[in-house]
């Protein structure tokens, strides 16, 4: 895993600095401490910090053809470098290395701007094309890697994060409204937008084109959900277990030591599992657990150590919540607000003591239909057919404007988000669902100014374009391709990217693997999500690997106790930082004493507010 870095100025042709080009590769040595590069050529710098994984001596980058008129930098591993090698050198192209870096020079001069499709892995790319004066950046099919760039009509500026971009002098640092406004919906800033009004994120699955004066983008690669085949269940647990087998195997290729997160849960655990199969020796796993036993899957963890040929390793993590937020902040260059990045950092630092690689299990809830929210979708979506909507919206309107709110209350009587969302449309129903701030307190918390400048902006309508380009009108598998273009991309994956990367540990996930995305994707939404059972045919798969007590055990959060950290450890620091003097022309300060009153009382659990509040100041605090 590395961090990469660039500067085209295709207008003006200007030199690029190479001051100013190391300055912002540097800010990524964490990214990459084993080795640095640089390539200049007039106005085109390339940079790159190297996190050595692969052809541990011959992988230096920036890397070129054999007549330097292609120049690449990358980030990620493309897994079937080896068949693509083999493909290339039939073709007449010569090797250098065996590094995978090398065979995406080869593929760009083999297929051009083709050259996407033909790679397995996960990364994020410049490739410098010498004799046609064209930039390309591109970006894996789900967003594992990342690249923000800044682009002004003269100039294009790149780099793995974004506090690399802001080492350039006199960039502007406009905040994005709508981006803002996203934050305190979704607690995470959507694709393509950043917090900046004038950089932006690379599409997952897209490759931005810089020539001839011009910024081109292309979408390479888009997931189907609209041919759902029919198959018996044990022809799908055939199908399911032998490509996520292959997804695993794939990704065991490394040079330095390898091995797996282990939660307890079923996605890690099949992850080892299948490892334990594959690798013939120990498989090097690191477990992490909270004092507290609500949090705390250690025990799950043990049973598959003891099932398996496992190197385990588990730590009791005492969090330093006020010591870490400082790093989190700086560490995800924007506003990020899902509080699980705490566990994830400790569970990649505690994995970088032993390896340098780890599999994980992300994207098995996204693929299989394993969150809860998906059975609560489903039933809402029920109930939703059995009324017309001009009757559906008054109707629970109002009893959802009567019903009080009241999360102390047995929850019989807290009805009043299910009236909410009954009387919506199916879609703004699930935005409802995954909104931080619900729209009507988002409403009080935005200063009045920026309101207006929003100019009736609705977050909403991230979730209703991913909705409506959904090739299905299967209702579950629409709301899965939401989640695999929002959710997934811009929490999940930018959760994990940063944290791993913080400690300097690459993290590979099978469950994300393309091929097997697409097999997932063809099988009927009823053998993902049966009664309220997610997962149901991903279970089914697993039950001749992993025991009973591990397959249909009680779902756990990677979760932290946030609630009784602002009513205790936090809460100095936190009231310190929320309500510091200055900088609040963009929120409501009234709105924000309101929240952090009604959690301190106890009369409401406002801590996923005050996170969001929190992390949002904190990044104020080092980047404007």
């Amino acid at each position: 895993m590395c961090g990469i870095s660039g500067i085209y100025n295709f207008r003006t042709n200007n030199p690029v600095s190479w001051d100013l080009l190391k300055s912002m590769t540097d800010t990524m040595t964490h990214r990459g401490p084993d080795d640095d590069g640089y390539y200049i050529s007039g106005p085109v710098g390339l940079g790159h910090r190297r996190l050595s994984i692969i052809d541990l001596s011959g992988g230096h980058q920036p890397m070129t053809n054999e007549d330097q008129t292609v120049w690449v930098v990358f980030n990620g591993e493309i897994y079937n470098f080896d068949e693509l090698q083999d493909d290339l050198m039939k073709k007449g192209h010569i090797f250098k290395t065996r590094s995978d870096t090398e065979v995406i020079v080869h593929l760009y001069e083999e297929y051009g701007e083709q050259c996407f499709r033909y790679m397995r892995g996960m990364f994020a790319i410049a490739i410098w094309d010498e004799r046609e004066k064209k930039l390309l950046l591109a970006r894996d099919r789900v967003g594992k890697k990342p690249i923000f760039y800044f682009y002004d009509g003269s100039r294009i500026i790149f780099a793995s994060e974004m506090k690399a971009i802001l080492k350039v002098p006199n960039l502007p640092r406009e905040i994005d409204l709508e981006a803002l406004s996203d934050y305190f919906s979704l607690l995470y800033i959507p694709v393509p937008k950043s917090i900046f009004k004038h950089i932006r994120k690379v599409r997952p699955g897209h490759y931005l084109v810089v020539s001839n004066n011009t910024l081109r983008e292309v979408e390479y690669w888009d997931i189907s959900f609209a041919h759902p085949r029919d198959l018996t269940e044990e022809e799908w647990c055939a199908h399911i277990l032998e490509t996520y087998r292959e997804a695993v195997r794939i990704r065991l290729i490394s040079d330095v030591p390898l091995g797996a997160f282990l939660s307890g849960g079923i996605d890690s655990s099949s992850v080892v599992a299948l490892m334990s199969q594959l690798m013939g020796g120990p498989v090097i796993t690191s477990s992490i657990g909270f004092e507290e036993e609500e949090y705390n899957e250690l025990n799950y963890a043990r049973i598959v150590a003891s099932k398996f040929n496992i190197e385990y390793h588990e730590q009791i993590v005492r969090p330093d919540a006020v010591g870490i937020l400082d790093k989190l902040a700086w560490h995800y260059d924007e506003p990020f607000a899902d509080s699980s990045a705490i566990p994830t950092y400790y569970v990649s630092k505690a994995a970088r003591e032993h390896v340098t690689v780890a599999l994980s299990g992300d994207g098995g809830d996204e693929n299989f239909a394993g969150y809860r929210r998906y059975y609560f979708d489903k039933r809402e979506n029920n109930l939703r057919t059995l009324l017309p909507y001009r009757i559906r919206r008054p109707l629970f309107g109002t009893l959802a404007s009567l019903y009080p709110k009241a999360d102390w209350a047995p929850r019989i009587f807290r009805g009043k988000a299910t009236f909410e969302s009954l009387a919506c449309s199916p879609i703004e129903g699930y935005f409802l669902s995954m909104s931080a701030f619900r729209p009507a307190l988002k409403e009080k918390l935005l200063h009045p100014d920026i309101k207006q400048k929003l100019a009736g902006y609705n977050t909403l309508d991230v979730f209703r374009y991913y909705y409506d380009k959904a090739d299905t009108q299967d209702p579950l598998s629409r709301i899965q391709y939401v989640d695999i273009k929002t959710y997934l991309t811009d929490d999940i994956l930018v959760k994990v990217d940063r944290a791993s990367m913080a400690n300097s540990l690459e993290v590979r996930a099978p469950i994300l693997d393309h091929k097997f995305m697409e097999l997932v994707a063809t099988i009927p939404s009823h053998l993902k999500l049966r009664g309220r059972t997610g997962k149901y045919i991903f279970k089914k798969s697993l039950e001749n690997l992993l025991p009973k007590e591990i397959l249909y055990r009680r779902k756990m959060g990677f979760a932290v106790p946030l609630a009784r950290w602002f009513r205790n450890e936090l809460k100095d620091m936190a009231h310190n930082v929320i309500f510091r003097p200055g900088g609040n022309d963009l929120l409501n300060d009234r709105t924000i004493r309101q929240i952090w009153k009604e959690h301190q009382s106890g009369l409401r659990d406002r801590s996923t507010e005050l996170w969001t509040l929190l992390m949002f100041k904190m990044w104020q605090q080092e980047f404007q």
